[in-house]
This record gives C-alpha cells, structure tokens and sequence, in this order.
C-alpha cells in the first residue's frame, strides 16, 4: 500500500511539473489563412504581414528559419499583425477581399502574388498591408533587426504620419 502512495505522489508531482513548464513551441508564429484575415479584420483593424514565398526558394526557407522563428519577432507580429503565409506559386484560387486569384501560367505564379508585388516577383517578399493603405513590397531575404525596423514602423502606426526616413534614423533595434 505504501509503494502505492508513493507512486501516486510521484505521479502526481510529474504531472503538476510538466503543467508548470512552458510547451515547446508556445513562441512559434501561427499564420492564418486568407479567410481569417478576412474575418479578423471585420472585428478588429491590423496592419497585415504576408509572407510571400515558394517552395523551392532557399532564402524563404532560411527566413523561416532564422527570421520568423525568433521569438521576438514571432511574438511581435503574432500582437501587432495579422501574419499570413502565402505560396506564390500556389495553383489554387485564392479569394482576397472579394476578388478571385487564379494561377498565371505565364508568370508561374498565382495573380495575387503579382497584385501584392506590382508584378515585381521577387523571393521572399514581405508584404505589408497597413490599415489604411496600399500593399508595400519588400523584396528579399530580412534579419530579425531589419524586419523589426519594419513592423515596428507600420505595427505602432508610424505609416503615414511619420517619415520613413526620419522613423529609421532614430530606431533603435532591440532583436
């Protein structure tokens, strides 16, 4: 009976210890999809974040990697943004803000890749919808510091009321 209460304690303290600990993978970006996008942004009003990738580009993959997973940068964006991921060369048909994307078979890319880029294809792009404003393109591989440059600017609502110039010469990154 004793070895019994004995294993029950043990039980026990293991489990209460594992609740305490933060699960693995509590920082990690979770991206929505178009259609949460959408609807989010019938209750509450945020810049949107797109990451605009493909499948077979090694820069995309090292943002992932290096970029998206800080946890700095994941939490920042998952507060301040709506994160979506976007394959450029998706074939399916995309529906953004009541308007259907079909793939382009000339350019190998969905049309809202080129939409969002102005057609200037470049991977990976980040793209930045503020509130109240046009879709901003940035071509290219980004750094936590240099993407934080970035989201800080359109995520503490600088655009348009504060130069971009004058915005980064008095920045200071902390990722």
């Amino acid at each position: 009976m004793q070895t019994l209460k004995v294993a029950l304690l043990f039980g026990w303290i293991a489990v209460f210890s594992c609740a305490q600990r933060p699960v693995a993978g509590n920082d990690k970006l979770r991206w929505l999809t178009l259609a949460q996008v959408e609807d989010s942004l019938k209750v509450s009003k945020k810049p949107v974040l797109i990451d605009l990738y493909t499948g077979w580009c090694g820069w995309c993959k090292v943002m992932d990697k290096k970029t998206y997973a800080n946890k700095n940068v994941a939490a920042y964006l998952q507060q301040k943004f709506y994160p979506l991921k976007i394959d450029a060369e998706t074939r399916e048909v995309l529906n953004w803000r009541g308007k259907s994307y079909a793939y382009n078979a000339d350019y190998k890319t969905n049309e809202l890749a080129l939409a969002l880029t102005r057609g200037q294809l470049s991977y990976p792009t980040t793209v930045i919808i503020p509130v109240n404003g046009e879709p901003q393109a940035i071509p290219g591989y980004l750094t936590p510091p240099e993407l934080e440059l970035l989201v800080k600017y359109f995520g503490e609502g600088h655009d348009g009321k504060k130069d971009f110039g004058e915005f980064q010469r008095s920045f200071k990154a902390s990722w």
